[in-house]
């Protein structure tokens, strides 16, 4: 298997996600060691942010989207990559780590910026029209495709329109046309 050229530092959570990622990338990560990031840490993340630009690719729980959140709130230019909680499960354990260098290179291929100004593309007439707003299955389903990760419908219609994803992306990924 080739490993993906990614010029963005990857700041992932921890050693363990490191060494997998490493596994199926050609770039370089920076650790967050958690919640508990360092002036230190936010330094560097900051250095590499201005430099070359950031992915940040955290777990797919709680504690990673808070993290996610947390970096999101000081480097909001930054791309965001998203795995699905069932490619990074293993014998219960949720993280990067346990993912497949394949799954691992497919999340960092979808990932994306957040828009400055968000747009208005979509709305919940929208979720309901296209059967997203009650069907769990289906927003994972399509938040897997477009690389923009699951979320409960008020947090998918707020990532579909701040993603800047288009009505022919959406309908291309529900086979609409």
């Amino acid at each position: 298997m080739e490993k993906l050229k990614v010029k963005e530092a990857i700041v992932v959570e921890g050693r363990d996600d490191t060494a997998r990622v490493k596994e199926a990338v050609e770039g370089f990560t920076i650790e967050t060691h958690g919640f508990g990031i360092t002036k230190e840490k936010y330094i560097e993340i900051e250095e590499a942010y201005n430099a070359q630009g950031i992915i940040i690719f955290t777990d797919p729980d709680f504690s990673g989207e808070e993290i996610r959140r947390k970096l999101l709130k000081k480097f909001p230019g930054s791309k965001q990559a998203f795995l699905d909680r069932e490619k990074a499960t293993l014998d219960g354990d949720i993280g990067i780590e346990n993912a497949k260098p394949e799954d691992i290179i497919a999340a960092l291929k979808k990932a994306r910026c957040t828009l400055r100004e968000e747009e208005d593309t979509f709305t919940f007439k929208d979720l309901t029209y296209y059967g997203l707003e009650g069907n769990k299955k289906l927003r994972e389903k399509v938040g897997r495709e477009l690389g923009i990760g699951y979320a409960n419908a008020k947090t998918f219609l707020k990532k579909l329109n701040s993603f800047g994803i288009t009505k022919e992306e959406l309908e291309e990924c529900l086979n609409v046309r």
